[in-house]
């Protein structure tokens, strides 16, 4: 089969989730296929063993030409009817529940900002989930989600329904994995390289971004009550600045930032990295760390999010300690590979890094558990379904069949008449002004004259 695999995320030495899945989706189909792995971002990986490339719209209408099957993610699809109207084979990656993240994410838009980037990720969603053969999540509990989301759009019907009553040919689970290669280390990373963390320091590694949805505030205070007893405890936040340019800084990472100075932590227990590791270097912070840490608030995306940055964790056999009621941490209390803690209970996280810090017994038996897990959970394993799909892709017989979806449409036009034009554009400055004053104003203008000048660059190359 010719396969296109597309994301509108980075694909460099530095990728973030869903250029890295991407990657790895690309790299499982190509055993068998021929694969091109595109972006509408940035594309460098010259040594690749398929082609990897930057493409415009016109490059897209190539490739929808050339290819059998188009594996997609994210917006890739919004505003090109050529792919969203194509009779190639679509499969739809929603392992990202972009309009829950929006809920958090949309707070820096000001409240009309924020309610329009959610109706817009909805509308978004439910134009693929109308159009897709066949669509990837996450795990269970998310399948479920979107299953429920898929029926009230009209696609669990009759047809679809007979066709297969399970629905696995509709909607199948693929998990982010890990490398099926043990982790290998290249150079010293942080201890004994990074200011301020000796060889002998213990390290609580926060692998990745600093999201809106996450909470690194509870994690600091924790840090600040563990150093009093632990002076050797050391904090290092992995990454900062997205790869991808078109991702902002959010304002967790500010308040995290601020907090750390503020508690008198930022270079003596706690220390930021302020780019992004590469994709191919990561191994060497993950085993120097002690233990791997994620904390996020007490909200529905939590629910149904699926932290890639714990298989990581896994994959380099790490203890780790999270905040409980996602399905990882489910998977982290079933296994005994770490330990769960409440959200925003700083006393109980500060009790359980102490307690696996505290007990090399506990750590080591903690660690071996990890490394097991991760070999369950490798690239090979969990891109199965979409392998075996792609042996034998096909249409969605529903979508074939014009009696089972007659009438289903969504149009994110709606969405986007009821929020433009200068009314909105001054309230939107108005809540700017409201949440942060002058500066925030000014810099979400910026921002906006910004993204209309990419806009129209890309709509009009010449």
């Amino acid at each position: 089969m010719k396969i296109v695999v597309a994301t509108p995320d980075t694909l460099t030495a530095r990728m973030a989730g869903p250029g890295i899945r991407a990657w790895q989706i690309a790299g499982a189909l190509a055993a068998e296929h021929e694969v091109r792995l595109v972006t509408t971002t940035l594309a460098d990986l010259p040594d690749a063993p398929f082609p990897v490339l930057a493409v415009d719209d016109a490059g897209l209408v190539e490739l929808e030409r050339w290819c059998d099957v188009l594996v997609f993610q994210g917006w890739l699809v919004h505003k090109r009817p050529f792919l969203l109207e194509s009779d190639k084979v679509l499969v739809a990656d929603v392992y990202d529940p972009l309009h829950l993240e929006q809920l958090e994410q949309g707070r820096d838009e000001g409240r009309r900002g924020r309610l329009i980037a959610v109706q817009s990720a909805t509308a978004v969603l439910n134009e693929q989930l109308l159009r897709g053969d066949f669509f990837l999540c996450a795990s269970e509990k998310q399948r479920d989600f979107w299953l429920g989301q898929l029926s009230a759009l009209g696609r669990v019907n009759p047809v679809s329904y007979d066709d297969d009553q399970t629905l696995r040919s509709l909607i199948s689970v693929v998990p982010f994995g890990v490398p099926d290669v043990a982790p290998a280390r290249t150079r010293p990373a942080i201890k004994g390289v990074v200011p301020g963390i000796g060889p002998d320091d213990k390290v609580l590694l926060w692998g990745g971004g600093i999201y809106n949805w996450f909470d690194p505030l509870t994690l600091l205070h924790a840090v600040d009550r563990l150093r009093r007893r632990r002076s050797d405890v050391r904090l290092f936040f992995l990454g900062l600045k997205h790869p991808n340019p078109d991702i902002p800084e959010m304002r967790m990472a500010v308040a995290a930032r601020e907090l750390s100075d503020r508690l008198g932590l930022t270079g003596t227990h706690v220390f930021f990295n302020e780019g992004w590791v590469e994709y191919d270097d990561r191994q060497n912070y993950l085993l120097e760390a002690d233990i791997g840490v994620s904390t996020h608030l007490d909200h529905v995306e939590t629910a149904f999010s699926f932290r890639t940055r714990i298989l990581d964790y896994l994959w380099a056999s790490l203890p780790t300690v999270a905040t409980g009621g996602d399905a990882l941490a489910g998977l982290i209390e079933d296994r005994g590979i770490g330990l769960t803690v409440p959200a925003g209970d700083v006393a109980a996280l500060e009790a359980a890094l102490a307690r696996i810090l505290d007990d090399d017994e506990l750590r080591a038996s903690m660690a071996a558990g990890a490394g097991a897990l991760a070999t369950e959970l490798t690239w090979p394993k969990v891109l199965a379904p979409l392998v075996e799909f792609c042996r034998d892709p096909h249409r969605a017989p529903d979508l074939l069949d014009p009696g089972a979806t007659a009438g289903l449409r969504h149009d994110l036009t709606e969405v986007k008449e009821r929020w433009r034009g200068l009314a909105y554009d001054l309230q939107t400055a108005a809540d700017h002004l409201r949440d942060g004053g002058v500066g925030l104003a000014a810099r979400k203008a910026a921002g906006r004259v910004r993204r209309a000048v990419v806009t129209r660059r890309d709509r009009d190359p010449a």
